[in-house]
């Protein structure tokens, strides 16, 4: 179960989700409070897996 945890590449906060995903600040903030982003709040940060993310657009892309 450690490894699994280590082996997450996690990216915190909106700034740097919406720089992965190529969309605003605003833009990515709106998407993942009406839920639209497979992402989760963890203590007020919102947290996301670089691989889910990735899949995620790639899926909607097809």
């Amino acid at each position: 179960m450690a490894e699994k945890a280590e082996s997450l590449d996690l990216i915190w906060e909106v700034t740097e989700i919406a720089r992965l995903i190529g969309r605003t600040e605003r833009q990515t903030f709106h998407m993942l409070q009406s839920g639209q982003l497979p992402a989760k709040k963890v203590g007020g940060r919102w947290v996301a897996e670089r691989g889910t993310l990735i899949r995620f657009f790639m899926e909607t892309a097809a």
